[in-house]
């Protein structure tokens, strides 16, 4: 079982239900520390008081606000965890929504929700019944680390999983990237969708899938430790000017097939129309009167 990260209740309604809050996931990449080249000393990070200039216990440091210049109020992890909020003891459940409602920016890092002993069982399975036959997820406030935040509740197989959420004025405006206004004709939008067509996958299984940078670095680390030549990297696709974008959907959707075993040539991409030229006007030159000769 993983570590407990926090512990508290689920509350639905009138319903309560004992739970503790444990990581969905886990790290695998390859962690680096910090050392002195000259002689691999580790190097350490120490914290120093500013004013007696020494290093300090953990034991003697605590959180603070500035809340003017030199002016601090301490704030203890007690005080924290008894803030004046119902949602500071608890996953207070707000309102269940479709899960397509939720726009995926606002959604964060997971955590399983562990009922916590036999009392807590029976709620927790009722809950988990409930999401899943409404085919909703539920949106709850919590509090956790000094600060209060949405959460989202859905389920994976038989466990119920809390989503952090982001606040709305946490998400930036996409107007902020300037998006590009350029127009696209309406045979370059079916050559991209027969293009992603020919990349569809059933799942995420698959070499294409797996995290080859953590391999490639396990490589030169092996490498230097039994002190041989370090692989050689390949040489990395030079990216080409896209001169004519049907062209290119189309030698990329044949390359997709290819990677894939099939026949490139199984689904034609449609082709670039091409406007009819309209015969030229012959131009009409229009009869101007003939001048009339003064007499004299």
């Amino acid at each position: 079982m993983p570590r407990t990260i926090w512990s508290g209740a689920i509350s639905f309604g009138l319903v309560t239900i004992p739970i503790h809050v444990v990581s969905a996931t886990e790290n695998h990449s390859i962690q680096f520390h910090q050392y002195h080249l000259e002689d691999m000393g580790r190097v350490r990070v120490r914290k120093v008081c500013d004013l007696e200039d020494r290093e300090v216990a953990q034991s003697e440091i605590g959180k603070g606000y500035e809340y003017a210049k030199d002016q601090i109020v301490a704030i203890s992890d007690a005080e924290l965890q008894d803030l004046p909020l119902p949602t500071a003891k608890a996953i207070e459940i707000q309102a269940f929504v479709p899960l397509e409602s939720i726009d995926p920016i606002r959604i964060a890092e997971g955590y399983y929700l562990v009922p916590d002993g036999q009392v807590a069982a029976k709620p927790y399975k009722l809950l988990r019944q409930a999401l899943e036959r409404s085919s909703k997820v539920a949106i709850a406030k919590y509090a956790w680390s000094g600060q209060e935040r949405l959460g989202l509740l859905r389920l994976r197989d038989d466990a119920i999983v809390l989503h952090a959420m982001r606040w709305p004025d946490e998400v930036r405006d996409p107007a902020a990237v300037d998006p590009p206004h350029e127009t696209v004709s309406e045979e370059e939008i079916e050559g991209a969708l027969a293009l992603m067509e020919s990349m569809s996958r059933d799942g995420l299984e698959g070499p294409e899938f797996e995290d080859t940078y953590t391999d490639a670095l396990a490589k030169i680390i092996e490498s230097k430790r039994e002190d041989k030549p370090l692989p050689e990297a390949p040489e990395p696709e030079q990216p080409g000017k896209v001169l004519d974008l049907m062209a290119a959907l189309t030698e990329s959707v044949q390359q997709a097939k290819a990677s894939r075993g099939e026949d490139a040539d199984v689904h034609e991409m449609p082709k670039k129309k091409t406007a009819k030229k309209q015969p030229a006007k012959k131009k009409t030159m229009k009869k101007t009167p003939a001048r009339r000769s003064r007499s004299a």
